[in-house]
């Protein structure tokens, strides 16, 4: 008798998680930064380099809904990129941003 309580807090949080799997969230992956004059972005070109704030090598910033949650490294998986995350961003890490 005693494992009921745990059956039935298992449906419960079973419910409570397909409750939120659908909810769509805007994921962002940053690979640096830089600011330019309209002038100059009319001025690019095919084969242009724009130079970013990060070095080459540095872990790529992962956004969700505009929040900082994980860096990670870029990698090709099937010839497609894709982020292998290599840290994931702490609550206290997070509070520190905001402040």
């Amino acid at each position: 008798m005693s494992d009921i309580p745990e059956i039935i807090e298992s449906s419960i949080d079973k419910k409570n998680l397909d409750f939120i799997l659908d909810i769509p969230l805007q994921v962002t992956v940053e690979l640096g930064r830089t600011k330019m004059l309209v002038k100059d972005i009319l001025q690019l070109n095919q084969g242009a380099v724009v130079e970013l704030t990060k070095l080459a090598g540095e872990p790529l910033d992962i956004f969700v809904n505009s929040k900082l949650v994980a860096r990670g490294e870029a990698v090709v998986v099937n010839e497609k990129f894709g982020v292998r995350l290599v840290d994931i961003v702490t609550p206290n890490e997070r509070v520190e941003k905001i402040l």
